[in-house]
């Protein structure tokens, strides 16, 4: 039972991120839209291994930790497992500069980021949340 009421809390914070990720899609803040969406999306995969009672590594892209549970989903889920592994990757690496920029290009996060990239990725991001709460229950 420890698994499941952990996974469910995690899922309720995926799901509070998403909500600040759409509230900052709708301010025109793309940075904040894809740090909230990270977020969201790492909360997400760690509900369901968590659920699924998966140990994953310590850290914010579990990517590599998906493919042991793709047996154990239904096959609308295990249909997406390569997108969602691709995605929380991508958006890991871009974790930080979403919330201070390039620093030593001295590039700010709200030039480094395009509100059409944001937006793509956000409506990824809660489809992907979406399945892991239907999953979940």
């Amino acid at each position: 039972m420890r698994n499941q009421e952990m996974a469910r809390d995690y899922l309720h914070r995926a799901r509070r991120c998403l909500k600040e990720a759409e509230l900052a899609v709708q301010d025109g803040d793309a940075p904040g839209a894809l740090r909230r969406s990270q977020e969201a999306l790492e909360m997400a995969a760690k509900a369901t291994l968590r659920y699924l009672g998966v140990e994953y590594p310590r850290e914010h892209d579990v990517s590599d930790a998906l493919p042991e549970i793709e047996g154990r989903l239904p096959d609308h889920f295990r249909q997406r497992i390569g997108e969602f592994k691709r995605l929380l990757s991508e958006l890991t690496k871009i974790r930080g500069p979403a919330m201070y920029g390039y620093e030593r290009q001295g590039i700010p996060a709200s030039k480094a980021f395009s509100m059409d990239y944001a937006k793509q990725v956000f409506a990824q991001v809660r489809e992907l949340v979406d399945l892991c709460a239907k999953f979940i229950g």
